[in-house]
């Protein structure tokens, strides 16, 4: 199916001015949505005070909040979230970030972030006609503010879809014709202030995008295309994670709001659409258990406290932060609590990092050397630790009631650290 779908420039957006719709077609030319003057717009579907109307019908109605600190032009902004091939569990991460907190987005209660109007397809108030009505004002401009979409899951191939759909997401209330999840993104985001790609199905295919798939699934920027550049001039947002840790979507939603907001640079990501400064670094860098690695240590079973790699972890190599960040609020992740990294974060996953479990072919090598270096370098830290664990008061011996045996360096120990205290202090003067 093709589709061609206007676009918005940023005052249509805000709905200062009118726009005109060009009607997309199929390939065999009959309309695939309502036109202009059919899209239910000028009468509202409910009472702006009646808490099921659509969002975008309610929020011009509402009065803003006494703790709302006015810095910037945009007093909010609404953000579409729409789904394909998911588990829901991208969303269940954002409703637990705690920096920043959903509520306090929602609230507009965080100095120079503007309040978000939250279209959701769980998490939303109104439901069927209603919530849908949502996406017809968006594609309209008539919205009285910038929209973003987050999409979570994999994007469908809907032309090898035969008969049916993959994933549809409300109906045209004109003809009552399905409309595909697919469709909206098509139509909505040459309009967005900002995509964003929420989760590793959403920005690189995912688990729904393994080989021998029949969906022909695939991520958001692969659908898009390279060119695409949203209404606000940001190219597609990657957020990776299966599930991502809620605070690195919100972080990174906060920062493009600062930057839509006129307070702040573009955020910096990375060749991919990554934020650079959450997925620059390797999960082995921040992970609690890479001091084993370095040494040549590594756990024989699940339970044991060393380096996982030979378990099949692929931390050395996965751009991740979840060692150092943890999961919710700090606490938890994977290596954290005695997992190990299967790579979630990666656009090759799952079938560059599978069979999961089984040990990554590259740590043969990489874990044998670690092992000769990394054994000569524990035992001469050992050296150096028997002579740091004697106070100068304790010549041959420490006189602790839990030890039987003498502790202090003895014989050839001995000899190696009066030669290294000689060159340890011969800098100091009067040495």
């Amino acid at each position: 199916m093709s589709i061609r779908v206007r676009t918005q420039t940023p005052r249509e957006i805000a709905g200062e001015t009118s726009a005109t719709i060009t009607e997309p077609e199929t390939e065999t030319g009959s309309p695939i949505a309502p036109d202009r003057e059919d899209i239910p717009t000028k009468t509202p579907l409910r009472d702006p005070s009646d808490p099921l109307a659509p969002i975008g019908i309610r929020s011009p109605e509402a009065e803003a909040s006494p703790d709302t600190l006015d810095l910037a032009p945009l007093d909010k902004v609404y953000l579409i979230w729409m789904v394909g091939a998911s588990c829901d569990g991208c969303t269940v991460a954002v409703t637990g970030a705690t920096h920043p907190r959903l509520e306090h987005l929602l609230q507009g209660i965080i100095p120079g972030l503007p309040r978000i109007e939250l279209i959701h397809t769980v998490v939303s108030v109104e439901s069927g006609p209603e919530w849908v009505h949502n996406l017809f004002m968006a594609e309209a401009g008539e919205l009285d503010a910038p929209y973003i979409v987050c999409w979570e899951g994999s994007v469908m191939d809907e032309s090898i879809s035969g008969d049916g759909y993959w994933m549809g997401l409300g109906e045209d209330p004109e003809t009552g014709r399905q409309i595909t999840s697919l469709e909206w993104l098509d139509r909505l985001a040459p309009g967005a202030a900002a995509v964003v790609a929420v989760g590793t199905c959403a920005t690189w295919g995912g688990i729904p995008a393994a080989k021998g798939n029949p969906t022909n699934a695939m991520g958001v920027m692969d659908h898009l295309g390279k060119d695409f550049i949203s209404a606000f001039g940001v190219p597609v947002v990657n957020v990776p994670g299966c599930s991502p840790i809620g605070d690195n979507v919100l972080e990174t939603a906060a920062a493009v709001l600062l930057f839509l907001e006129g307070l702040a640079p573009l955020p910096e990501f990375d060749e991919l659409g990554r934020p650079a400064w959450l997925f620059g670094e390797t999960v082995h860098r921040h992970c609690p258990r890479a001091g084993y690695y370095e040494e040549g240590v590594f756990a024989e079973e699940y339970g044991d406290k060393e380096c996982l790699v030979e378990l099949g972890c692929w931390g050395p190599v996965v751009q991740c932060n979840i060692a150092e960040r943890g999961i919710v609020d700090g606490e938890g992740g994977c290596m954290n609590i005695g997992g190990i990294c299967i790579g979630c974060t990666m656009p090759g996953f799952p079938d560059k990092f599978s069979p999961i479990y089984e040990t990554p072919p590259g740590s043969l090598l990489s874990s044998t050397t670690s092992r000769a270096v990394g054994g000569f370098i524990r035992r001469m830290r050992r050296v150096s630790m028997h002579d740091k664990n004697m106070s100068p008061r304790w010549d041959d011996d420490a006189p602790s009631g839990f030890s039987r045996n003498r502790r202090g360096p003895r014989g050839a120990e001995k000899i190696v650290h009066k030669f290294y205290e000689k060159y340890q202090h011969s800098k100091e003067t009067g040495n």
